[in-house]
């Protein structure tokens, strides 16, 4: 039967050619565009999870180094740099680590915004630049006094003052934060090791 000469889908061949094929290849546009939708989150999501298992994972300085290069721009890569950080830190790559903590305090990462201004005054301690540091680590202090760092910062600080060549005001230090520890044991157990390495100090000096 042709077609065209049945009166019943004349309708149906007239909208056809008029707007039949437009309309399905707007449908396949809408379709493909779904499905790279949904394909897309799916790929977010498979990276997500990889950034997380990367985040627990990776220990060493290269594996950090490829998971920060690999992951960066998603919200694992903050934490990702703050753990490349400290894994130069460790090995002595002052200089290298100060450079991440420099770039994580510029944008600070949701949740860890006080750790690269205590890292970054610990790089300085370790590269000798005890005043700077000293001076990093009492404005992190005075700006969080109630800071889960502070002691640390203060702790520091007092290391600092220590290697500048002061020891009494370090010592004297020590002790206001030993009366402010009360019962607390394991602050006050830092606060004698860095008693301890005061007096350390003091001999390396000598």
């Amino acid at each position: 039967m042709n077609l065209k000469t049945n009166p019943e889908l004349l309708p149906l061949v007239e909208w056809w050619e008029k707007d039949g094929k437009q309309t399905v290849i707007m449908l396949a546009v809408v379709a493909i565009a779904v499905a790279g939708w949904y394909g897309w989150k799916s790929y977010r999501a498979d990276k997500l999870d990889a950034a997380s298992d990367a985040l627990v994972s990776a220990y060493t300085a290269e594996e950090l180094e490829e998971a920060v290069s690999k992951f960066g721009g998603m919200a694992a890569s903050g934490p990702l740099k703050i753990r490349l950080a400290k894994s130069y830190y460790d090995a002595g790559r002052f200089e290298e680590s100060m450079a991440i903590y420099d770039e994580l305090a510029a944008k600070p990462v949701d949740g860890f915004g006080d750790i690269p201004v205590v890292g970054k005054a610990q790089c300085l301690e370790a590269l000798g630049r005890f005043e700077d540091a000293a001076a990093a680590f009492d404005a992190f202090a005075e700006a969080n006094t109630n800071n889960y760092l502070t002691l640390t910062a203060r702790l520091g600080a007092a290391r600092c003052i220590a290697q500048a060549g002061d020891k009494a005001k370090a010592i004297a230090r020590l002790d206001a934060l030993k009366a402010a520890a009360g019962d607390d044991e394991l602050a006050a157990a830092r606060i004698e090791a860095t008693v301890k390495a005061v007096n350390r100090f003091e001999k390396k000096a000598q």
